[in-house]
């Protein structure tokens, strides 16, 4: 017996310790390169050039096409870079399955926030990095349609004005754009946000996890923004290379190509633990670091625009929930709002598919874009989305979603906040866009899927692994197809599993029968 225990020490014993080896390796405490980026982002950041020191820019500027003349003036090659971005052309080339080749923005995309910009460019652009964006005769080869001051204005004294397609105030309520043009340097966040906080029409409103909060939080908002942490910039991880914005917006998105990833700053295996490392295969780092969003303010979930034209004693009106949000408006209908959001889960390669609006409806609800991936994909990972769900008019006989001109500035021209009228709304929408309208219209679901990157946690508030290995309430419910452990039964896999802690549960009782059986013979006097 003695022989059988030295020979089982000599073949087990080294086994375990090598183990022990391998798992302190793979465990030993690193931090990844997470210190090399603290020290990297607590630099003070080289004051840009003094652009007040510049000769063209002592004159007085009587509008701002003159203002982007003597931006060109200098950096001579940055117009034309400028007329080939998406921020400007606001559309894109991208190839969809099923589709092909197809151009796509917001000229010819629909979403279920504001629906799109047909016939409404007067306000909707105010958003546009571009002067005069009114109509469909916008010019978009002359130069002296950008705006520079848009991103580039740090000094906090540039504004766009509502229904102005994209020009500032004029005449007295002109800002001053030679105080302005002194103060220019790399887009901050201010600059990025006025448009990206707000869109769909109010902070917070279309993203859920990009709002004003951001411009001043802390670390349990954001570990990247906060004052208190690296107080980071857009530009730091959405970086341009020729005016060519690194980053993709699924809401327009198409194509998996120049994305922004954890992985530009962070190591590939950056946890202490190796088990954590290993999920990063099919899990998108997104997944664990962002367990909510509308972490500060409330988000809308939902849009019902059957809702809207009600009116008290023939004027708009609206109306707040608990949270103080608007609950209900004349011109948009009704709302749901959220806030401290758990996401939902979609498997995701980085492609997705889109509605155009020469789409025949044939789903419900209609999917306004389409995430692609699934657990066989090896591109996919597990994203954690926002899913917004809405309600919007649509053609009966078509099929199709419609675009309603939603705003003009006069009365009588069919403007939905203006006349509050859908049947006109929709024919002058229908009519812009030069699509066929049969007059028949009704109100059907949609789904609009956004995933999410921003608002990180720290840490030690990232979604722990019982959230996800559970039976009751895992964040993983809504995704299947694949073996989860904890959350999902196997009948194969229950069997191996109980013929292993029987197996064990033997190996422990014979072990301690031959022991004992041993430990009696040694006593017998006869032995």
């Amino acid at each position: 017996m003695k022989k059988l225990v030295q020979i089982i020490s000599i073949v087990l014993v080294p086994q375990i310790i090598i183990a022990v080896i391998i798992y302190n390796y793979q465990n030993i405490k690193k931090q990844g390169n997470l210190e090399e980026l603290r020290e990297t982002y607590a630099q003070v950041a080289p004051q840009p050039v003094d652009h007040g020191k510049f000769e063209i820019l002592q004159q007085k500027f009587d509008n701002p096409h003159q203002v982007t003349e003597a931006c060109l003036s200098c950096h001579t090659e940055r117009g034309k870079e400028l007329l080939e971005s998406t921020h400007f052309k606001w559309e894109r080339e991208a190839f969809i399955p099923g589709k092909g080749v197809v151009y796509i923005g917001k000229k010819n995309l629909l979403n279920n926030f504001c629906t799109g910009i047909g016939a409404s460019e007067g306000t909707c652009n105010r958003c546009h990095v571009g002067y005069g964006y009114a109509d469909k005769t916008f010019d978009f080869h002359d130069e002296r349609n950008i705006d520079c001051l848009a991103c580039h204005d740090n000094s906090g004294l540039y504004k766009k004005a509502p229904g102005a397609a994209g020009y500032p105030a004029s005449g007295e309520n002109a800002p001053d754009y030679a105080a302005i043009s002194h103060h220019i340097g790399t887009p901050n966040k201010q600059n990025c946000g006025t448009c990206h906080f707000h869109s769909a029409g109010g902070n917070n409103v279309k993203h859920g996890q990009l709002e004003e909060a951001l411009l001043n939080t802390t670390k349990d908002v954001d570990v990247h923004m906060a004052k208190d942490g690296l107080d980071m910039n857009c530009v730091d991880c959405h970086s341009a290379e020729n005016h060519v914005m690194k980053g993709r917006y699924y809401g327009v998105a198409s194509n998996d190509y120049n994305r922004a990833s954890c992985t530009d700053c962070h190591d590939k295996r950056p946890h202490k633990n190796e088990m954590i490392n290993e999920h990063t295969i099919k899990v998108a780092c997104q997944t664990c670091h962002i367990p909510e969003y509308a972490k500060v303010n409330a988000t809308k979930m939902y849009w019902d625009w059957s809702t809207a034209c009600d009116l008290k004693e023939g004027n708009p009106y609206y109306e707040l929930d608990s949270m103080g949000n608007k609950s209900y408006l004349s011109i948009k209908g009704s709302f749901v709002w959220q806030k401290n959001v758990k996401p939902d889960y979609r498997f995701f390669n980085g492609t997705a598919d889109h509605y155009l609006l020469t789409d025949i409806i044939d789903t419900i609800p209609v999917q306004i874009n389409t995430l692609f991936g699934s657990y066989n994909d090896k591109k996919a990972k597990i994203w954690p989305v926002k899913i917004h769900k809405g309600k919007q008019p649509y053609d009966t006989e078509q099929k199709r979603l419609l675009q309603a001109k939603l705003w003009d500035k006069e009365k009588g021209k069919g403007a939905l906040w203006v006349d509050f009228d859908w049947a006109s709304s929709l024919k002058a929408g229908m009519e812009y866009v030069g699509l066929p309208y049969s007059g028949q219209y009704d109100f059907v679901e949609t789904e609009m899927y956004l995933p999410l990157s921003h608002m990180v946690s720290p840490a030690n508030k990232s979604v722990s692994c019982q959230e996800c290995h559970t039976r009751e309430n895992s964040r993983m419910a809504g995704l299947t197809g694949f073996y989860m452990p904890g959350r999902d039964r196997n009948d194969i896999l229950d069997l191996l599993g109980w013929l292993l802690v029987l197996g064990s549960l033997g190996g422990v009782l014979v072990h301690g029968g031959i022991r004992f059986y041993i430990a009696k013979s040694g006593d017998n006097p006869q032995h």
